[in-house]
Order: C-alpha cells, then sequence, then structure tokens
C-alpha cells in the first residue's frame, strides 16, 4: 500500500502556499469593502487545500442553491418532452418501470459526489493511482465537456423543436424544415449568453422565484391532466408493454428505452460545477443536489404516472404530426387554446434550465482550463475582472451549440446522434470516478480527502451499486433506437465518442503529458475538510 506521500504529490512549495493563502485574505479583504462575500472559512479553506485562488463571486446562498439544482435538473418537464424512445422500445408499462430503476441508480451515483467545478476529472485526479492519475483525468476531462457541452446544445435543439410543434398545432399545414428549428436554437442561444453574462448578478436573486415557478408549473399540469384528461386503466400504466422498435425481446427493447429516463436524470450534479460561487459549499452543495435530485425524482413520478393514464394511445401518440407525445395528450385534454397555454407552461422553466444548464457547462469547461487541460487554456480560463465571471468559457459554450446546431440543417441523424454523447459521455466519466474512488476505499482508505461527513460502513456497497448501475447505462447509450439498422437508424454517437476519446488521448501524449499535471498537485492535506468522500 502506498503511503500519503506517494499518492498525493504537492508540486507547489510552501512559501507559494503560504503566499496565495495571504492573497485570499487580501482579496476577501478588499472584495467585503464592496458588499460581496468570499464565502466562509470553510470556503477559504477548501480553496486553499485546492492551491486555486478564488476568484468568481460566491452570491449563492444555500437556498438559491437548492433552487439551481432543482430549476436546472428539471425531470418532470425533460421526461415529458423527452420519452418517445421510452415509448417506442417499452411502452406506457416501459415509461414507468425504466423511470423508476434509473431513478434509484441516480441516487446512488449521487450519494458517491463530491462538489468541486471540475467534477468528474478532478475526483480522478484525487483518487486514482499515482501511475495513471494524470492521464486518466485529463481523458476524464475530455469526456466531460463533451458531454456538458453536448447536453447544452439538447436543451436548445428541444425548445426549438417543441417551438416547431406548437405552430403546427395552430396551423396543420405548417411544413417544419430543419433549417427553422436551427433558427430556433440560435434565439435559444442568444437569451442563454445574455442571461448568463449581463443578467448573471440578479440571476442569484430570482433562483427562489424560477423554484416556485418550477413547482407552481408541475401543479398546474397535474391538475388539468387529472381533472380534463380521458384515463387509462392502471393495467394498461403499469403491465402492458410494447416492443415498437422491433427488438428481438421486450427485455432488450426495455434496455434501449430506458435512455429517455437516464436524458431526464443526467444534471443531477450540475451544482457541483458551481461550487466556487456557493458559500459554504462543502456542506451545502451537496445538500442542495440530494435535494434536488430527490425532490425533482418524486415530481418525475407523479408526472409520469399522471401522463401515462391520460394517454389514450399509445399509437396515435407516437405518430403524432408533431413528433412529441406529449402535445398529443394536451390536444385530447383540452383545446388548441390550452394546447399552447399549457406547453408554455414546460417550455418556460425548460428555457430557464437551458440557461442554468450552459452556466454549469461554463463552469465546468472554465475549470478544466485553468488546469491546463485544453487548447487556448489560457484564454478560455480568463475571468473578467469586473463582472467576476468566466466570459470566455460561457461565450465559448455558447458557440458550440451553435455550431452543433447548424449540424441540424444537414443532417437530423447526425445531429441527435451528438446529442446522445450527452448521455454516453457523461456515463464513461462516472465509469472511471466511481471506480477511482473504490480503488482508494478498498486498497488505501486512509488516503481519501478529508471530508464533514460520510456514508461510513455502507460507502463501500453503495460506490460498487453504483458503479454497477453506470457501467450498464453506459453499454446500452449506444444502442440504435429500432431494428434493422441502417445508415439513417445508426446510433452514430459510438463513432463519435471513439473520436473524441481517440483525439484525447493524442492530445495527452503530444501535449497533455507536458502542461497537464492535475488538480492533485495543488492539493494540501492539511487544509480543511472540502466536503464528503462517500
Amino acid at each position: 500500500m502506498a503511503s500519503t506521500p506517494e499518492i498525493i504529490r504537492i508540486s507547489r512549495k510552501p512559501n507559494d502556499l503560504a503566499s496565495t493563502t495571504e492573497s485570499q485574505k487580501v482579496d476577501t479583504e478588499d472584495i467585503n469593502k464592496n458588499g460581496e462575500d468570499l464565502g466562509t472559512r470553510y470556503d477559504q479553506g477548501d480553496m486553499a487545500r485546492m492551491g486555486k485562488i478564488q476568484e468568481l463571486k460566491r452570491n449563492f446562498r444555500p437556498l438559491a442553491a437548492l433552487s439551481f439544482a432543482s430549476v436546472l435538473q428539471a425531470t418532470w418537464e425533460f421526461i415529458l418532452i423527452g420519452h418517445t424512445e421510452a415509448l417506442v422500445n417499452g411502452g406506457m408499462a416501459g415509461l414507468f418501470w425504466s423511470y423508476t430503476w434509473t431513478f434509484a441508480g441516480f441516487g446512488l451515483i449521487i450519494l458517491t459526489m463530491s462538489p468541486t467545478s471540475g467534477g468528474q476529472y478532478h475526483w480522478v485526479s484525487e483518487l486514482a493511482s499515482p501511475n495513471y492519475q494524470r492521464a486518466l483525468s485529463y481523458v476524464t476531462g475530455w469526456m466531460s465537456v463533451l458531454a456538458w457541452q453536448a447536453g447544452a446544445a439538447s436543451g436548445s435543439f428541444l425548445t426549438g423543436t417543441i417551438i416547431q410543434g406548437l405552430i403546427s398545432v395552430r396551423d396543420p399545414d405548417f411544413e417544419s424544415k430543419d433549417w427553422q428549428g436551427t433558427l430556433f436554437v440560435f434565439a435559444m442561444i442568444l437569451a442563454i449568453y445574455y442571461f448568463n453574462v449581463y443578467a448573471s448578478s440578479w440571476m442569484p436573486r430570482i433562483q427562489n422565484l424560477l423554484l416556485a415557478l418550477h413547482i407552481l408549473c408541475f401543479v398546474i399540469v397535474i391538475t388539468v391532466l387529472w381533472a380534463m384528461a380521458p384515463r387509462q386503466p392502471a393495467r394498461a400504466v403499469f403491465l402492458e408493454f410494447s416492443n415498437t422498435g422491433g427488438w428481438s425481446s421486450m427485455g432488450l427493447a426495455l434496455m434501449v428505452g430506458q435512455i429517455s429516463a437516464i436524458y431526464a436524470g443526467l444534471s443531477s450534479d450540475a451544482t457541483a460545477h458551481m461550487s466556487e460561487e456557493v458559500r459554504d459549499a462543502g456542506r451545502y452543495v451537496p445538500m442542495a443536489i440530494a435535494w434536488g435530485f430527490f425532490t425533482n425524482g418524486a415530481m418525475g413520478f407523479m408526472l409520469v404516472i399522471t401522463y401515462l393514464f391520460a394517454m389514450p394511445s399509445l399509437e396515435d401518440a407516437l405518430q403524432d404530426p408533431t413528433n412529441f407525445p406529449f402535445i398529443y395528450v394536451f390536444k385530447n385534454a383540452v383545446g388548441t387554446a390550452g394546447v399552447n397555454g399549457l406547453t408554455a407552461i414546460i417550455l418556460i422553466p425548460v428555457i430557464f434550465s437551458n440557461i442554468l444548464f450552459n452556466a454549469s457547462a461554463a463552469r465546468q469547461t472554465y475549470a478544466f482550463a485553468r488546469d491546463r487541460g485544453l487548447p487556448f487554456a489560457r484564454w478560455i480560463c480568463k475571468v473578467n475582472p469586473k463582472r467576476k465571471l468566466p466570459v470566455n468559457a460561457i461565450g465559448l459554450s455558447c458557440g458550440i451549440s451553435g455550431l452543433l446546431a447548424l449540424i441540424n440543417i444537414g443532417s437530423k441523424t447526425a445531429f441527435h446522434a451528438i446529442i446522445s454523447l450527452n448521455v454516453a459521455a457523461l456515463m464513461w466519466t462516472y465509469v472511471i470516478s466511481i471506480g477511482c474512488l473504490l480503488y482508494r476505499r478498498l486498497s488505501c482508505p486512509e488516503t481519501l480527502p478529508p471530508q464533514r461527513w460520510s456514508l461510513g460502513k455502507y460507502g463501500v456497497g453503495v460506490n460498487a451499486a453504483a458503479l454497477v448501475y453506470v457501467i450498464f447505462a453506459f453499454f446500452f447509450s449506444f444502442w440504435p433506437s429500432s431494428t434493422p439498422v441502417s445508415l439513417t437508424t445508426f446510433n452514430w454517437s459510438v463513432v463519435i465518442f471513439s473520436s473524441v476519446l481517440i483525439i484525447s488521448v493524442i492530445m495527452y501524449i503530444i501535449k497533455g503529458h507536458k502542461e497537464y499535471a492535475g488538480p492533485v498537485t495543488s492539493v494540501r492535506r492539511d487544509g480543511m475538510p472540502q466536503a464528503r468522500a462517500n
């Protein structure tokens, strides 16, 4: 078993660390004079332990952090607008049961997390074997950036296509074009950039309002469907499965269809990337992640059950001209004006979720660039001194979303393949980070990072179960949605994923191994505990 000095190699000199701490004290005094707070002594201890200087404003209070987690994840909204794959491969009962086991699987992942802006690549850097720490952390960082940038594009794309669907509801003769959807995506991206840069100072102040809106919209949709929609029998909702994707067995169809439920739970760890902007992050970020996930999950359960009872016909829902089964359900419950109103009720929290998702994605990209893991890292990680924001990283994230939207004009299949990377790439980062945590727990538990609370004796079991789940989800994320497989139905995400993985390895060989050391090289073992290491 390796000793602590062998596991964690400190690259900074003591004097450098001391000067960093002193500069933080000076910065704290200066900023406090202007009415802005760099956080508690725990926050300052966390930054000192990680060898980082506080550059961003800690203007998220505990309730605002919880609101951020809940609104960004938007589980009930995204399971409602993005569940077509589950209906094709599993039917109504398939959607319910795949959501159930996905919720349990992501719950295990939530209990394994620790808050840092970098997220998984930072955890890998601290927990991996010293022989593989740099390479694994570097590649994980690349795949994290890929996952979050693809996810940011997917939200804007869904928003644009839903608007197209609403137009077709009002005008049945309207023929939607791919380029029109791309223009809607561009409009969404402009709104995202404006809110995350120019309106960033008041976003934390309205987080509680957004949380209330998230809950209010949920109550309205649930109430309308129970009061006005037709009813399916309970047997159809819970026991009638369907395999219209052409798979050889119902079980295989269910495994493929679970991608819908996974997509709805993917952003549960997003608040971890905002850790350097949350006051007392070591305490309140894990609480925000956990409470946000479990409350969103419960709302998702109620929405799925209500929605399935309100669906008159599975076949008609899948054949609706809008390509959104939920709009078909709304049309059978209310008139055209009601459909527009209910869909707008869904779109409003989804739009704000897109805004917050981009903010989280930009922080993850900023953190990885700060550790010199990306090309043009110095420019990407630059913080605007006036706004105290990674403006360049925000702009880069918006630019990537715009470039991905252009692909939709030429090939909708290719665009959907890129969007599916959100699942595959993120699951891969979980496989590596949780695997490294298990390695550290079993081989040298005394070298785990300091912690403020822990799962104790249940930690190994929870981590092992989480690892089994993420491997399972990762494997099925590459499967096509139906058979027989052709060039138009093939899931090209496996090709793109493999290409980016190979590129990241090549970049590490050429450049990364010289410039990238990983966050672990600046971590101090004598700092205050940052969070749990579950």
